[in-house]
């Protein structure tokens, strides 16, 4: 596995402490960034790291995922893809498919795009897998029914990530609705309704004001509402303290990542109860 030394440098530079770059884990592999967007033209590197104790083996795939009402991603197979997505996933190219990561050994992925001619304007998007393979020979957990035969359960870490392509001068708005705190089974939860207009996605933080207090109550990255819903419902769990402090009259933001220039997309004055 080659790694020049600049890549080497700049990949030891991501995963430092004072790292600002957004970055996701599972198990034992951290990825960053976590969500990449591609003019058409340009390509870039996602950078894997183990940051367990043993090395491991991951496999590097795409595949293409649909966004719900309710925020969840459901694969598509590939019948039931319709064409703007079929060429996301063939205008994306990859590398290494395979790799095999020593602890705290960095390895860049590299992505690049090539939008064919006359593609409509319009995002693209597919989905980035990154799974661990499993260790034929390490131990796994025995599951042992009560007729006696053993089945023995290998647990399989994966992270997913969009990787979006987007085609010409694409414009988004969006709105908040129906802010409001609500019972869950567990504690309570801050629910609110984002609504989206236009060509392109968006994507940033959700952020509950208070009169007079500096820091947000409330914060949530990382929300995006794609192009194929035009209204997602998000309901965060929040502890029953942290629901009686943001009672009442607030301010609720939904802003760009820091990184995307942190422009406020919508925001609305409610009363929550």
């Amino acid at each position: 596995m080659y790694f020049s030394k600049t890549r080497l440098v700049r990949a030891a530079a991501l995963f430092s402490a004072a790292i600002a770059v957004p970055a996701c884990a599972q198990g034992d592999l951290l990825v960053a960034p976590t969500r990449v967007v591609l003019d058409g033209q340009r390509g870039t590197e996602v950078i894997l790291n183990n940051i367990g104790n043993e090395t491991a083996v991951y496999r590097v795939s795409l595949e293409v995922r649909r966004m719900t009402a309710d925020g969840k991603l459901d694969e598509v197979a590939e019948a039931e893809m319709n064409d703007a997505e079929k060429a996301a996933l063939a205008m994306i190219s990859y590398a290494p498919r395979r790799v095999e990561l020593a602890p705290n050994q960095p390895q860049a992925i590299r992505i690049g795009v090539r939008a064919p001619a006359g593609l409509p304007e319009g995002e693209y998007r597919v989905h980035m897998l990154f799974r661990a393979i499993p260790d034929a020979g390490a131990p796994v957990t025995p599951d042992t029914p009560k007729q006696g035969v053993s089945i023995a359960l290998t647990p399989i870490y994966g992270v997913t990530i969009p990787v979006i392509v987007r085609q010409g001068s694409l414009k988004a708005t969006a709105a908040i609705a129906d802010a409001k705190l609500v019972d869950m089974k567990e504690g309570r939860g801050f629910s609110l309704d984002l609504t989206r207009n236009g060509t392109r996605s968006t994507y940033g933080e959700i952020r509950i004001l208070k009169l007079g207090e500096a820091k947000p109550a409330l914060q949530a990255r990382g929300i995006a509402v794609y192009p194929e819903v035009a209204r997602r419902n998000l309901t965060l769990p929040i502890p029953h303290e942290v629901a009686a402090k943001l009672a009442g009259p607030a301010t609720v933001q939904y802003l760009e990542e820091g990184e995307d220039g942190g422009r406020v997309i919508a925001e609305a004055q409610v009363v929550l109860r």
